[in-house]
């Protein structure tokens, strides 16, 4: 399993425009290209998620995930932040690096938290964090996640 099996290129946006963690969330959100109520209803979850504690795990990267019916496989999404964003991270930095991680309730094969954990894995490599910094492309930050970035 790579972190490229549950992201699609149409799922990666560079330098995206958000004004506050709800919207940059929102945005990622969109970048699933799910049915609007859907939307809203992840939108809710990630919500609550994050009311439980913060997501960001530090070195401006934040992961928001949450399980919902709303998907029948795991999803990602990737945001680059135009301007890095308060986020009550680990570390206190901002964060501008965003990774949605979306499951549904119940997987056969149960991705979720090796997914989760190896984005926690790559968010701890600064030279990761610089690669992601470098890339000008959707393609070249799927590139980093196959390792060859």
């Amino acid at each position: 399993m790579t972190l490229t099996d549950f992201l699609a290129t149409g799922s990666i946006e560079l330098d995206l425009p958000a004004e506050s963690k709800e919207a940059a969330i929102a945005a990622s959100v969109a970048l699933l290209g799910l049915e609007p109520r859907a939307n809203t209803t992840l939108m809710r979850l990630l919500a609550r998620r994050e009311l439980l504690g913060s997501t960001g795990v530090g070195r401006g990267i934040a992961i928001p995930h949450c399980r919902s019916l709303v998907v029948t496989r795991l999803r990602m999404a990737y945001a680059r932040l135009a301007t890095p964003l308060p986020w009550e991270a680990i570390d206190g930095l901002p964060v501008r690096h965003l990774f949605l991680i979306v499951a549904p309730p119940v997987e056969v094969a149960n991705q979720y938290l090796p997914t989760l954990g190896a984005l926690a894995q790559f968010a701890r490599d600064p030279a990761n964090v610089q690669r992601l910094e470098r890339a000008t492309t959707p393609e070249a930050v799927a590139a980093i996640f196959r390792g060859g970035g």
